[in-house]
């Protein structure tokens, strides 16, 4: 089945407003930059469907025990209703679609990346008031709850397991071949996250070239982030010249090379060779 496909002009302009005033405001909230980004992907994600993946967060939250206790008892809670009675876990699979960094196709389906079944567990727990934030381990997105005195960790992509010390541990060795610092346990704030899924569309489109409209509009909405890597503007460029726009491409490649003068002389006269190559195929 071909991915979602992105909406209209119109209504894109429209969605990377909000956006960006979203990024931007003084405390970003997390579901509603996740359904933007959903919606800029699903030109079929209307209004009223946005609405409705919030009130079904809103329900889901409504289904937890009142204050069922410390963190263990809520990372506990979160598991019984999330991965245990409504079935929301991940499985290999889910890497190959795009779809599994969509939070409304996630609530749809009950299936994800570890981060986008991390922000339903977040999204959910907060509204009823948990002590609960994201944790951004190497290559493997978890959730904590409580104080770092009694930090409770559990892993939404296992339906919520309950991890011990050694588990995460072992999570963190797996993917770096060195044992966790604790700064790997920090809560990561809304912006970190969707810095981490925006990385990870514009990883599911680079292999697959086909999908560089994809490709684009991720890199797009990371420019709308306050803080990015001026790098970037060269991806964006790069695209624009790939979609055949090499106009705009060519401009991207110039303010580019002039953003890294500064520092590298060397790039920047590369680059500019490249804004010039890519005129001359208007030719």
């Amino acid at each position: 089945m071909r991915p979602p496909c992105p909406p209209p002009p119109e209504r894109s302009a429209e969605l990377r407003q909000r956006f960006a005033e979203e990024a931007r405001s003084e405390r970003p909230d997390l579901s509603a930059l996740c359904l933007l980004l959903s919606a800029q992907a699903d030109g079929s994600l209307d209004e009223a469907g946005i609405d409705a993946a919030q009130m079904e967060l809103d329900r889901l939250a409504g289904e937890l025990p009142f204050r069922p206790g410390g963190p263990h008892a809520w990372a506990t809670a979160l598991c019984e209703l999330l991965g245990d009675r409504y079935g929301f876990r991940g499985c290999a699979a889910d890497y190959q679609r795009l779809e599994s960094s969509l939070l409304h196709e996630v609530l749809r389906r009950r299936r994800g990346l570890p981060i986008l079944l991390s922000v339903v567990w977040m999204e959910v727990a907060r509204r009823a008031g948990a002590p609960v934030y994201g944790v951004a381990l190497p290559g493997h997105f978890v959730v904590g709850f409580g104080a770092a005195a009694e930090q409770v960790l559990a892993d939404p992509f296992d339906g919520g397991r309950v991890l011990t010390g050694t588990d995460a541990e072992l999570l963190v060795v797996g993917a770096t071949g060195a044992p966790p610092v604790p700064e790997m346990l920090e809560p990561a704030d809304p912006l970190d996250v969707m810095v981490r899924i925006l990385n990870n569309v514009r990883a599911w489109a680079a292999a697959r070239p086909e999908r560089s409209d994809v490709a684009l509009w991720g890199v797009e909405l990371s420019l709308l982030l306050p803080h990015h890597p001026a790098r970037l503007r060269y991806d964006r460029a790069q695209l624009l010249v790939q979609r055949g726009d090499f106009v705009e491409g060519a401009a991207e490649l110039d303010a580019y090379a002039e953003l890294v003068e500064v520092v590298d002389e060397t790039t920047a006269g590369r680059v500019r060779q490249q804004a010039h190559a890519a005129r001359a195929m208007l030719n």
